[in-house]
């Protein structure tokens, strides 16, 4: 079933306005957000984002109903890992927590339009080249070794945090700046000159850290569903509620030692669930003559769903019995 225009028009619309409130109401006034506000915003996003998958399973049917599902788990379990470079950034900067809700939302929106460009250029090869599933799937088992290999390397690989990228050098020289704050404002004017402030260098610091994340994402959800419409709502409700799960978990994100296995595993999974469909569906003349390869099996999204979920739950729970055990043996005289 294609999406009707007035649809799309519609859900983008419904997007903007959830931002824009979110934005107006937790950035209006510079503050540290409780454990209860970040707690009572986090079930609301996620809330919504049930509500409208159960609009999809009802009115599109179980199949796209489970494609939306499996899609919001894997994108909202990357925007988690996200999270981990955001705090390296934030401590980089020595933002005050009070101004971080500013950043953190202008990052996330910035994130929402990079991805919903990558989205679009994504549908169109995927309609135009076969191809694409065959890059799309190596480039996912790629990541998926990468970041099992910089789980178990003695050093993490946070160096996108922990060093300025290329884009922020490069704004620095030719953008004049304070070193100082000003409130939460980006920009202030100082002896007559409008100088940017170092919050303005840490939303270029989000923005481009968002433009690479988004390079594993959107890969991923389309080895899980053709369907731009649910590649694109999955990506705006993972990203709704980032700002409130950064506070929420600002103090669990060490204690989810085996996410990067789990995640790394999940993309391992999906990045051969595209190349099989790809082979499957073969059509490039210097493979196999330009006819199909049955090898392997179809793998059906109720499968695809269980086995994302089953690794977020075995890992999450040995990441937290891991740090409990390392707490009680820290805590012994």
């Amino acid at each position: 079933m294609a999406v009707p225009a007035w649809l799309w028009l519609a859900t983008t619309a419904g997007i903007i306005a959830l931002f824009l409130f979110d934005f107006a109401f937790h950035a209006r006034k510079p503050h540290e957000p409780t454990f209860k506000e970040s707690v009572g915003w986090s079930i609301f996003f996620i809330s919504l984002a049930m509500i409208f998958g159960a609009g999809i399973w009802v009115f599109w049917g179980p199949q796209h109903g489970a494609e939306y599902f499996a899609g919001f788990v894997t994108e909202k379990s990357l925007s988690v890992d996200n999270l981990f470079v955001f705090v390296i950034i934030m401590a980089r900067f020595a933002v005050p927590r009070i101004y971080q809700q500013k950043v953190l939302l202008l990052g996330i929106a910035i994130a929402l339009i990079m991805r919903a460009l990558f989205i679009a250029l994504g549908a169109a090869a995927i309609a135009r080249f076969s191809w694409v599933f065959y890059l799309f799937g190596a480039f996912l088992i790629y990541t998926a070794v990468h970041l099992a290999r910089a789980h178990f390397s003695e050093t993490k690989d946070d160096d996108e945090g922990q060093q300025p990228s290329w884009i922020e050098r490069y704004a620095r020289r030719v953008i004049p700046a304070t070193s100082e704050y000003h409130g939460n404002r980006l920009f202030a004017r100082i002896d007559g000159k409008k100088l940017a402030t170092p919050l303005f260098f840490v939303v270029v610091a989000l923005g481009f850290t968002d433009l690479l994340f988004a390079l594993d994402s959107i890969p991923a959800i389309y080895g899980l569903t053709k369907e731009p419409y649910i590649v694109f709502t999955t990506n705006a409700f993972a990203l709704l509620g980032l700002l409130q799960l950064y506070f929420l978990l600002g103090g669990l994100l060490d204690r989810l030692v085996y996410l990067g296995v789990g995640l790394s595993l999940i993309l391992g999974f999906i990045g051969t669930k595209l190349v099989l469909e790809a082979l499957h569906t073969n059509n490039i003349p210097f493979i196999n003559g330009g006819q199909p390869i049955h090898w392997g099996p179809e793998i059906p999204i109720w499968l695809s769903l269980t086995i994302i979920i089953g690794t977020l739950v075995i890992t999450t729970a040995a990441s937290l019995l891991k740090t409990h055990v390392i707490d009680s043996k820290t805590d012994r005289p």
